[in-house]
C-alpha cells in the first residue's frame, strides 16, 4: 500500500511534496528513491523543517529505496554470441570495410604461425 492509497483510505489526501522533496536533500538522492511511510503519514505530514524529516529518517519513517539492479547479463550473452559470429550480417554493419579493419592493419600484421607441430617454426617468435 503505497502512502498515497493510505490516505485515500484514511478520508483525506495528504500532499507530502514538501517532505520528500526535503528528504531527497538531506538525504542527498533523488525524489524517487525516497520512502514515506504510509501507516505514518499524518506524522510525515507535521514535518516542514530538515531537522524534523532527519528526526523521521532516525525512527525509520522515512527511508531511502536501495539502488535499482542493471543487469548485464543480456549485454554478456549477446557479446558471446557475437564472439562466435551471430549479429554481425551486412544489416548489422555501420562504416566501410576500410574503417572495420584498416588493410594497412592487415599488411603491417605479422605472418601466422604455423601450428608447432610443422618444421618451419624456427622463423616464429614465442613471447
Amino acid at each position: 500500500v503505497s502512502w498515497e492509497q493510505a490516505a485515500v483510505l484514511s478520508g483525506k489526501m495528504v500532499m507530502l511534496r514538501l517532505q520528500k522533496r526535503l528528504a531527497a536533500s538531506v538525504l542527498k538522492c533523488g525524489k524517487r528513491k525516497i520512502w514515506l511511510d504510509p501507516n505514518e503519514v499524518n506524522e510525515i505530514s507535521m514535518a516542514n523543517s530538515r531537522q524534523n524529516i532527519r528526526k523521521l529518517i532516525k525512527d525509520g519513517f522515512v527511508i531511502r529505496k536501495p539502488v535499482r539492479i542493471h543487469s548485464r547479463a543480456r549485454v554478456r550473452k549477446n557479446l558471446e554470441a557475437k564472439r562466435k559470429g551471430r549479429h554481425m550480417g551486412t544489416g548489422k554493419r555501420r562504416g566501410t570495410r576500410e574503417a572495420r579493419l584498416p588493410t594497412k592493419v592487415m599488411w603491417m600484421a605479422p605472418p601466422a604461425c604455423p601450428s608447432p607441430s610443422s618444421p618451419e617454426v624456427q622463423g616464429c617468435q614465442e613471447d
